[in-house]
């Protein structure tokens, strides 16, 4: 039975004068916030965006992006949220694959420009800055607003004397006053409506548009806070991640939606300027990735009198990737705080599980299942291992996604018929019931909890003039856990130069994606049936 749900309406339980995000310096209510993504909704609705239609995010992590996620929510279309540092061709490329009604990107995104021929409605954040580059017919934040009628003037504008139609008021916050509480209206959906599409390697192929509904978003919060003490209205979280990544879009953003909690968001990472941040703005949780706590440990301070600049955090979680022991130890010992870690993917909207509330804190586990979410260990015949055998995880639960947008047999190569999700990674419970994720079952390279699937950059290598054949390997690495490596074979006779590789990786591909080493090789190894061993050059690579 589909329930009545939309998780924009979440940002409307709080009070309108309570702390809601800080950027760039300053703090910004929840009724500001709700105002500006009204305001969002009002025009793209009056631009003719329907329910179900897709809509374009190409922002950095910011107020913006988060007004214009609840914004687009609240009219009941689909967010897209999109890396907004991929380059031209990466970026023409998803976007083809959603087929967007509309973009909403800031004009300091030159992305924008490759996008031309799709003739999309693009409302262009910073009046007054420089438009080049911009497709035609693209508008100024401004101008989107007057033409469609919306009240408020812009998203980067101040406060509006005038309450829109969906505003209203209530008592206000801190200072006891009456404040204008602006309700999103939110469209009505059911839990099996989209809400987002992210795109992720997935558990095979090339990247994939990934569809979670509107159920599955929800349901993953409330399975979060079931755990006791995960976040309480009164935290205040730090979060460096892109909103363009599940970690960031559900659990960052999304728990300070369901609880109120406020949230200082961090655009570009500088471990130095955080841990001077933390402190001032009174931090109580931290969620980073293990890339984050390996900085923070080994950060000087400024003032080196001062070894507490985490003094008021209470909790510190890590996810999208392995957490190394010896960074976990490191950065306890400087700061004594533990950081606990948790399983997920975007197929799971995407917490599976924590070590956060079990008061077990064993290194490499990452806890126990969510309540609601079911996992289980399977052989290759698909059926339960052993107790102690490791197995390939399953999971099952509200909180697992629809499929991939527009391609069912990846769909059925990951979903059971009885809805489990294969998820390609290799786990063991132990005798206490914790997980220990130990390898996967595919070939993914996760770099920075960023998924990199081999083949979409071997195509790329593999284009580069004079290269016969490529093949794409990772290896570990004590900044971002794993990197990229390139072996290539070159054309008899052919010269091919790292620097060639380079620039057509860097022009095609994000740059977490574009190989950190290339090695070249006169063949590559090869199984009994011609397929070249990731496994083997892996090896090879020491």
């Amino acid at each position: 039975m589909c329930v009545t749900v939309n998780l924009a309406a979440l940002a409307e339980q709080h009070a309108p004068g309570d702390r809601a995000l800080h950027a760039e310096g300053s703090w910004h209510t929840w009724g500001e916030v709700r105002r500006r993504a009204a305001a969002v909704r009002s025009a793209l609705v009056e631009l003719g965006v329907r329910p179900d239609d897709r809509v374009a995010i190409v922002w950095p992590t910011s107020v913006d992006f988060v007004v214009a996620y609840l914004g687009i929510l609240a009219a009941g279309a689909v967010a897209v949220p999109l890396n907004p540092n991929s380059p031209p061709l990466e970026l023409a490329r998803e976007l083809e694959v959603v087929e967007p009604v509309a973009m909403l990107a800031g004009v300091s995104v030159g992305a924008v420009s490759p996008v031309r021929h799709l003739a999309l409605p693009v409302a262009v954040v910073e009046a007054g800055a420089p438009v080049s580059g911009v497709p035609v017919g693209a508008l100024i934040w401004e101008e989107f607003s007057a033409a469609t009628g919306a009240q408020p003037t812009g998203l980067a504008s101040g406060p509006t004397s005038a309450a829109s139609p969906e505003s209203a008021t209530e008592p206000g916050g801190h200072d006891g006053g009456h404040l204008e509480r602006f309700v999103l209206g939110a469209t009505e959906r059911e839990d099996s409506d989209l809400a987002v599409l992210l795109f992720t390697s997935g558990t095979a192929g090339e990247p994939k548009a990934a569809m979670l509904t509107h159920g599955n978003l929800v349901a993953n919060l409330h399975q979060m806070l079931r755990i006791p003490e995960i976040l309480r209205p009164d935290d205040v979280g730090f979060v460096a991640l892109p909103l363009f990544h599940i970690f960031g879009l559900n659990v960052a953003l999304g728990l300070s939606i369901a609880t109120g909690a406020a949230l200082v968001l961090d655009t570009r990472f500088d471990p130095a300027a955080s841990l001077r941040q933390v402190r001032a703005l009174g931090v109580t949780t931290l969620l980073g990735v293990p890339t984050m706590f390996a900085a923070w440990a080994d950060t000087p301070l400024a003032d080196a009198g001062d070894a507490s600049p985490f003094a008021g955090v209470r909790r510190a979680i890590s996810g999208a990737a392995a957490l190394d022991p010896e960074v976990a130890v490191r950065f306890e010992r400087r700061f004594e705080i533990e950081i606990w870690q948790g399983y997920g993917l975007t197929e799971a909207s995407p917490a599976v599980s924590t070590s956060f509330g079990t008061g077990r804190n064993r290194p490499g586990s990452v806890g126990r299942p969510l309540p609601g979410v079911e996992v289980q260990l399977v052989d290759d015949a698909d059926e339960p291992v052993l107790e102690g055998d490791p197995g390939e995880i399953w999971v099952r639960g509200d909180n697992v996604f629809a499929g991939y947008w527009h391609d069912e047999a990846a769909t059925a190569s990951v979903l059971t018929h009885d809805r489990w999700l294969r998820t390609g990674d290799i786990g063991v419970i132990g005798e206490d019931g914790d997980l220990f994720v130990v390898d996967r079952s595919k070939d993914l390279i996760i770099v920075s909890g960023f998924n990199v699937f081999p083949a979409e950059v071997e195509n790329v290598v593999g284009a580069v003039p004079g290269v016969a054949e490529a093949a794409v390997i990772g290896r570990p690495d004590a900044v971002t856990g794993e990197s990229v490596e390139a072996v290539i074979v070159a054309e008899p006779g052919a010269t091919v130069t790292e620097e060639t590789v380079r620039a057509a990786c860097a022009s095609n591909l994000a740059r977490y994606k574009c190989p950190v080493t290339i090695r070249f090789v006169e063949e590559l190894p090869r199984g009994l049936v011609g397929k070249a061993l990731r496994r083997a050059l892996r090896d090879q690579s020491g």
